[in-house]
């Protein structure tokens, strides 16, 4: 059944794709209530903002100033489900058994961070294309909330740049949570639910949108429908094992998902 939510203010007609992985459901589960979505919560890297090269180049930079030898894009990719600090830690070679591993990679976080949130610009850290058009359509009736396991200086930074003009997405995100400013990083729930309490929402009100398996995992850890999205650090082998409602190749099949009601279950 296709039919329009007043959540969604599109003036453009996009079409579902019927074999698209936006249709993808997990299996054996219905589709997202969408037309009782209260909030929609963010990922910023990856998700929102395309921000890699920014984050590897930075996380380079850190590690040779530590003296440890540098990483792949592919290496970089795979820790971007964790933390800064443990991301960090782990790309020096250490695991979470070993001896240091919190206090060197709370050290190198914190370098990482000095460094990185001052390089955030437009060009570093911009919004994909169709993202601006997306959030802009989304009606203010739903609040919007942003969740990154980076510090939260970094995504307010990221939001800020991106937001110009007629185009204020700055002042729609009515919360915003790092890493650091919440009880645990993703995958647990804190930040998801904090965002919750802030925003005075329930989680099952809500959807998070996020390009990596952590992001399944806290959204389903809060009680939210989650949707993966296959233009970031995780590829589609990856997120379709996480527990996500939803998988999403580009942006059309994100507003796809946003512009119907999918019933059946499969």
């Amino acid at each position: 059944m296709r039919r329009e939510i007043s959540g969604f203010s599109s003036t453009q007609e996009h079409t579902r794709r019927p074999t698209s992985v936006a249709m993808k459901m997990t299996e054996g589960k219905a589709g997202i209530p969408l037309d009782s979505i209260k909030a929609i919560i963010f990922d910023i890297d990856g998700t929102l903002a395309d921000s890699w090269k920014l984050g590897f180049d930075a996380t380079q930079v850190v590690l040779e100033d530590n003296n440890i030898d540098k990483i792949s894009e592919e290496q970089y990719h795979e820790g971007c489900m964790f933390a800064t600090p443990e991301r960090l830690a782990r790309h020096a070679g250490l695991m979470p058994s070993d001896p240091g591993f919190e206090d060197l990679g709370n050290k190198m976080a914190k370098e990482f961070d000095d460094h990185y949130v001052g390089l955030v610009s437009a060009q570093t850290a911009g919004f994909y294309p169709g993202m601006d058009t997306f959030l802009n359509d989304i009606s203010t009736t739903i609040k919007l909330g942003a969740l990154t396991n980076a510090c939260v200086g970094y995504a307010h930074a990221v939001l800020k740049v991106n937001s110009s003009g007629e185009s204020n997405f700055y002042d729609r995100f009515e919360s915003i949570k790092g890493a650091d400013n919440v009880p645990a990083p993703k995958p647990a729930p804190d930040g998801l639910l904090a965002i919750c309490e802030e925003l005075a929402v329930k989680p099952a009100d809500c959807v998070y949108i996020g390009d990596s398996a952590t992001d399944g995992k806290a959204a389903e850890a809060a009680g939210m429908h989650g949707i993966g999205v296959l233009w970031g650090s995780s590829g589609e082998e990856k997120l379709s094992k996480a527990p996500f409602f939803q998988l999403c190749r580009t942006i059309d099949d994100l507003r796809a998902v946003f512009n119907m009601v999918c019933v059946q279950e499969r």
